[in-house]
């Protein structure tokens, strides 16, 4: 289904309430999904997948992610919405393993932050997973799509 060039995403803003600072690290993996989001991906919904390319506006609000999906005109299309409940225990074990990684990096063996990097791709995969089976029957998208929402998704669950 997803194989015309209309079937992208070519804006994403990450609409938050708050102004939240972000550590380096965290504003560094938002800047590099978003730019690899925005050279790749492969985005389609289920309803309407001819009205692409897209621009997705991302926000969390009442426990809920949005995914409000808009025309290249800005016109709405469809407004998503997903229990952030789901995603919950993912985001914290990603987190605390980023935590460790970053931790590894600066005094662990190769072997151990290799180990550590591994579990952090599984787990970015099982939440990437997660969101793709979310999706499921309202939009459809590959893996590295979904893999860079997911970073993404992580970002808004910052809260300080």
């Amino acid at each position: 289904m997803m194989n015309a060039p209309h079937h992208r995403i070519v804006h994403v803003e990450l609409v938050e309430k708050n102004v939240i600072r972000r550590n380096m690290e965290v504003e560094h993996e938002r800047a590099v999904a978003l730019f690899d989001l925005m050279d790749e991906n492969r985005f389609a919904l289920v309803e309407t997948p001819d009205e692409g390319p897209f621009r997705l506006f991302l926000s969390a609000e009442d426990n809920r992610l949005i995914f409000d999906v808009r025309k290249e005109d800005d016109s709405p299309l469809n407004r998503l919405t997903l229990p952030l409940t789901p995603f919950r225990t993912i985001v914290r074990d990603y987190f605390m393993i980023c935590d460790s990684y970053y931790k590894a990096i600066k005094t662990a063996s190769p072997s151990q932050i290799e180990a550590i990097d591994m579990g952090r791709r599984g787990l970015h995969n099982e939440g990437s997973e997660l969101l793709r089976e979310r999706l499921a029957g309202k939009a459809e998208m590959d893996l590295n799509t979904a893999r860079r929402l997911f970073t993404l998704i992580c970002v808004l669950h910052i809260r300080n």
